[in-house]
């Protein structure tokens, strides 16, 4: 009786601007025997050219890093790859990263604390699931349960100036202060001003709060129940596959 053939081994890239952090994830994830560190990188440039070589089966990134950051890398990749697997890991579970990773379509957001979880996570995501870490579970949970409002009532909206509708589309999009300005050829403090207006005209704490409030009322307007990621359906250490 001839035996089954091996299962293919999961194909890792491993990115982040510190060398020893990199260096020590690489040793763990090649400790397991179905993973295999295809390669590795320091930045998002680098990122970027790597998952163009190697075509891993997971991208696993950092998020702050010198130069090209992990959002802006991610964000080039997956539109160029929609079926590109993306997991951060990171050491900020800071609500607006969790918000435009998500937004972005990664598929996990893990704390490099976290480190027994991190194999097993990779797995999952693998199979189809996204993935969270437990903090960053909670920072979620409590992002859709009690931190958001409302979504902002349309007359509300209509109420913002044209170029605060502008300003509040490409903040629920992701995009900071500076990718803002930019991309509106405005000043960082003039876009720092035109958000403190719109947060108090709308009766929201912060631009987070804003982000997730108006792509709640987006999705909820085109798709009745759905938001980012739905309470009902999570879980300690994944979540089911849904489109972002």
């Amino acid at each position: 009786m001839s035996e089954a053939p091996a299962a293919e081994p999961l194909r890792v890239c491993v990115v982040d601007d510190d060398p020893f952090v990199t260096a020590s994830l690489a040793t763990i994830l090649s400790a397991e025997p179905d993973i295999v560190v295809a390669g590795e990188g320091h930045d998002g440039e680098e990122a970027v050219a790597l998952f163009e070589r190697e075509r891993p089966d997971v991208l696993l990134m950092d998020i702050q890093m010198p130069g090209v950051g992990g959002l802006e890398a991610a964000e080039r990749i997956l539109a160029a790859h929609p079926e590109a697997r993306v997991v951060f890991l990171t050491t900020f579970s800071d609500d607006e990263y969790i918000v435009r990773a998500l937004r972005l379509g990664a598929k996990g957001y893990l704390i490099k604390q976290e480190v027994a979880t991190i194999a097993p996570a990779l797995r999952s995501v693998t199979a189809g699931q996204s993935v969270l870490g437990g903090e960053v579970l909670g920072r979620v949970d409590a992002l859709m349960r009690g931190a958001v409002p409302p979504a902002p009532e349309p007359a509300r909206l209509e109420a913002l100036t044209e170029r605060e509708r502008a300003i509040v589309g490409l903040v629920a999009e992701g995009l900071d202060n500076k990718e803002i300005a930019a991309r509106l050829y405005l000043s960082e403090g003039t876009v720092r001003n035109h958000i403190s207006a719109i947060l108090q005209k709308l009766a929201l704490k912060n631009r987070t709060q804003l982000a997730i409030a108006f792509y709640r009322g987006v999705t909820e307007g085109r798709d009745r129940g759905t938001g980012i990621m739905s309470h009902s359906n999570m879980s300690a250490k994944a979540l089911p596959r849904r489109r972002m």
